[in-house]
């Protein structure tokens, strides 16, 4: 299982790159894992301001559709649209080219309560 070390992590299994005040968030392998095939990604919430832990989209996969949360309050400046037509792309590169979506963050408090790779290998038993 691929847990990159210089990504953070939630309990909702979103991965967190961050630099600087932007914040690049997708599902961790494991998520993706879970759900199988991903055959559809839905942001809306381009361009708005939300909360920590608000929904953000959603993720459908042939089993099932999960809500997919904000681990950091702020404005998402940006959905990567080539999952609009390759979700696919969540499956076989979640830490890179299946990216969801970036934010531009101004909550030190919620990058701080996010978990480590070994915190989040802990979560899930790896």
């Amino acid at each position: 299982m691929n847990i990159p070390e210089n990504l953070k992590y939630t309990k909702d299994h979103e991965w967190c790159l961050v630099e600087g005040d932007m914040v690049t968030i997708g599902v961790t392998e494991f998520a993706q894992s879970e759900l199988g095939d991903i055959v559809f990604v839905e942001v809306e919430t381009e361009g708005e301001e939300l909360e920590r832990e608000e929904v953000f989209g959603s993720i459908e996969a042939v089993k099932t559709v999960s809500d997919l949360f904000m681990p950091v309050s702020g404005e998402v400046v940006e959905f990567n649209e080539e999952l609009e037509s390759n979700p696919e792309l969540v499956n076989s590169d979640p830490y890179g080219e299946g990216w969801m979506i970036k934010v531009k963050t101004t909550d030190q408090e919620g990058l701080d309560g996010l978990l480590s790779s070994a915190d989040y290998k802990e979560l899930i038993g790896k």
